[in-house]
């Protein structure tokens, strides 16, 4: 592959785009930069930079890619989600996607980003809002429901950080199935009791 002139125009961000991930996959965020992607995408070591000012904006334009895709699995799992039996299979999906794609994953949510990049600011909210929507049709009657998708949305986060870290068994897709669903419906079964304990005190 020539190092200059082999793209179309629109081809090049694309195709450093397809050798960032592979790059991740193959070796994770220690490999990554721009000169190795334009070594994988071959090209000149200057023409990833017509699209991106440094590797942050390069992981910008991954993780937002990652936050599509993961919002496309999310809504595969249910057309309409609104209990919360619903709500613990889209957190077995998300749990899921970060263990079939961990290093994807990874650079989504742990490494350096450009914040100004409003393609991963927009892939972002939608996210946000999907996790929003469900707990508040699940949980109608919530005081705070912004407050109550941000601890959920943190339940299902963590659970997806430590079985990708080996903290939980992540032996068999089953197995972190039944995991990620007994602590979905945990928190909630625990909320009301919690709430009666908490009443005293406030009283």
């Amino acid at each position: 592959m020539s190092q200059s002139g082999t793209y179309h125009h629109g081809d090049l961000r694309a195709a450093c785009l397809r050798a960032a991930r592979e790059l991740l996959e193959e070796d994770g965020s220690a490999g990554l930069s721009l000169r190795a992607v334009a070594r994988r995408a071959g090209v000149s070591p200057t023409a990833p930079y017509r699209h991106y000012a440094d590797r942050d904006s390069l992981v910008s334009a991954v993780a937002a890619e990652g936050y599509r895709e993961l919002a496309e699995h999310l809504a595969a799992v249910h057309p309409a989600p609104s209990t919360p039996d619903d709500l613990a299979a889209v957190a077995v999906v998300y749990v899921q996607f970060a263990l079939d794609h961990p290093a994807l994953f990874r650079a989504m949510f742990a490494e350096p980003c450009d914040p100004t990049s409003a393609e991963r600011v927009a892939a972002t909210a939608v996210i946000t809002a999907y996790v929003q929507g469900i707990v508040r049709d699940a949980f109608p009657g919530a005081d705070n429901s912004e407050a109550l998708s941000t601890t959920v949305w943190a339940l299902v986060h963590g659970l997806a950080f430590l079985h990708l870290d080996g903290k939980l068994d992540s032996s068999t897709p089953e197995v972190v199935a039944d995991q990620v669903r007994a602590s979905v419906h945990a928190l909630f079964s625990a909320a009301p009791a919690l709430s009666q304990a908490a009443a005293p005190a406030n009283r």
